[in-house]
């Protein structure tokens, strides 16, 4: 791992590798692996086919729907947004059901309302 990065973020990559590694956490094209990125600002999700390495859908904080509302809403409601967005998008694809990967972070707060918001929006985890 790269000793550049600061200790909380060397250790979140740890849990991250534990849980695919270990836990044989891989997507396919069937079930592909939503792959959760929280940063300070920003949430981002991907749908990735890891067998192939293509990610199939996207969505974040930073898109154009989300981002002109940026400003009224809380980081927890960004991320409920986040999560139904991306539940579209991977509808829109043919893709129902998922294997959910957090990367590392607590399931709680921001990743916790994605994963809730886009089951709510028809996805099966």
């Amino acid at each position: 791992m790269n000793s550049t990065k600061n200790k909380s973020a060397l250790l979140r990559q740890r849990r991250h590798w534990r849980a695919r590694e270990r836990h044989r956490l891989a997507g396919s094209a069937e079930r592909p692996r939503l792959n959760v990125f929280r940063s300070t600002k920003h949430i981002f999700v991907q749908l990735i086919d890891d067998t192939k390495g293509h990610t199939l859908a996207a969505a974040s904080t930073l898109d154009k729907d989300i981002r002109a509302q940026a400003k009224e809403l809380t980081k927890v409601e960004e991320a409920k947004r986040v999560g139904k967005l991306i539940a579209e998008r991977a509808q829109a694809a043919g893709i129902k059901a998922v294997v959910f990967d957090r990367g590392g972070f607590r399931y709680h707060g921001r990743v916790k309302a994605l994963a809730d918001a886009s089951r709510e929006a028809g996805l099966e985890f």
